[in-house]
């Protein structure tokens, strides 16, 4: 199966929250709800189902660098347990937060791409 015509980049699309069909519209309305079409382009964007791949991708890869920055900070400087307690949910949530909006877009962007028929296209 070929792509859509005129189908951006997906990592253009993914850093960008745009429009995997334009690149220009915006993706998102709200922190994650995606909008029910392209305001640019009108693409029906109701039919996207990325589930939780987005949230499993993150917590895979947030979860690996985090430990292993743990750890490292651990050996390397022996803080006090309260320092562990503290530095790791403010590093971790915003990363998290950060994370989820472009891995989303990306998984809308190659639905559209490889499963086309499925989006109702």
């Amino acid at each position: 199966m070929t792509a859509p015509p005129a189908a951006v980049p997906v990592l253009q699309a993914a850093l960008l929250c745009r429009c995997p069909r334009c690149g220009k519209g915006k993706l998102f309305r709200g922190m994650l709800t995606v909008r029910d079409t392209c305001p640019v382009c009108g693409l029906d964007l109701r039919e996207h189902d990325t589930g939780d791949g987005p949230a499993v991708l993150v917590m895979f890869v947030l979860g690996t660098v985090v430990v292993g920055l743990a750890f490292w900070v651990e050996f390397r400087f022996e803080p006090p347990l309260w320092v562990h307690a503290v530095l790791w949910p403010v590093v971790t949530v915003p990363l998290a937060i950060a994370l989820m909006r472009p891995m989303k877009a990306a998984m809308v962007a190659l639905q559209y791409r490889h499963r086309a028929s499925e989006m109702g296209l």
